[in-house]
């Protein structure tokens, strides 16, 4: 069966219920976005590659399609925009190490390898297939050597970390507040964050872990944004929906992100901006 078949089994599958709410049909407009999704994504990898196009991570040689989740924004270089100042300032913080908890394909690990060559990347994620992915990634890109890949972080992990300017950047899918919550503010202290906050799975989870680290650290909560991007020559002859979709996340609800940067931190441009934007 191939995609479009499976696509209107699926549709139709939904649609044959015997009475339909606008659940079900919020259900088909998701799985028909993603099919338009994907049939533009095979066409940017075939006329332009899987080179990064444009933003922080501009240059990185990509894969064909991501292990999860949507894969034109991060291929046009958009993705996630509402990070690229907060990267831009990771990138010009001197760390020892990067934390990645939930590396999926490598976008992050692997591209903020590239542009910190002084800093040793460390790359967690449960799905052997995102763990086989980022290490090819990470060859592809020249950086294996330093990029380490493994496979569950548990709360002891952190101590591993004590002493050393580290940087954590978790996308768990809702089980970031259970990690954190699992050992003591006084042991998290003196790292830094970017946590990914699924509030869409667990409302509240982002208001939670920023009070938890009320005293400990400076906060931003960011809010997911869409930027201006400038889309390949062949969005020229297609659709606005299609523009739409090409830049669209996937998102199910609202994830937005909390920075946290340690009190007991030495001044860094990624302290700097959070303090000015207080």
């Amino acid at each position: 069966m191939n995609l479009t078949e499976q696509v209107r089994s699926q549709a139709m599958q939904i649609l044959s219920q015997e009475t339909l709410s606008p659940d079900h049909f919020n259900n088909v407009l998701r799985l028909m976005a993603k099919y338009r999704a994907l049939l533009i994504q095979n066409t940017v990898v075939k006329l332009h590659g899987v080179t990064v196009q444009a933003g922080p991570f501009a240059g990185l040689e990509f894969i064909d399609a991501s292990t999860e989740g949507c894969h034109v924004p991060k291929l046009l270089g958009c993705y996630e925009w509402e990070l690229h100042e907060i990267v831009e300032a990771i990138v010009a913080t001197d760390y020892d190490d990067i934390v990645n908890i939930g590396c999926a394909e490598g976008y992050y690990a692997i591209g903020l390898a590239r542009r910190c060559s002084n800093v040793r990347i460390h790359a967690y994620d449960t799905n052997p297939k995102a763990q086989e992915v980022c290490r090819e990634l990470a060859r592809r890109n020249g950086v294996e050597e330093r990029v380490r890949i493994a496979g569950l972080f548990s709360p002891d992990t952190f101590r591993e970390f004590q002493g050393r300017r580290t940087l954590f950047i978790i996308d768990i899918e809702g089980n970031e507040l259970e990690l954190l919550e699992a050992i003591s503010t006084d042991e998290l202290a003196n790292f830094d964050f970017l946590i990914e906050c699924h509030d869409c799975f667990k409302p509240g989870i982002c208001d939670r872990l920023a009070q938890r680290f009320a005293h400990t650290h400076f906060k931003k909560i960011v809010k997911h944004q869409v930027g201006n991007v400038e889309l390949p020559r062949l969005f020229d002859q297609l659709g606005h929906l299609d523009y739409l979709l090409a830049v669209w996340e996937w998102r199910m609800g609202p994830t937005p992100w909390l920075v946290a940067v340690s009190h007991q931190s030495k001044d860094s441009a990624l302290r700097q901006m959070l303090i000015r934007d207080i």
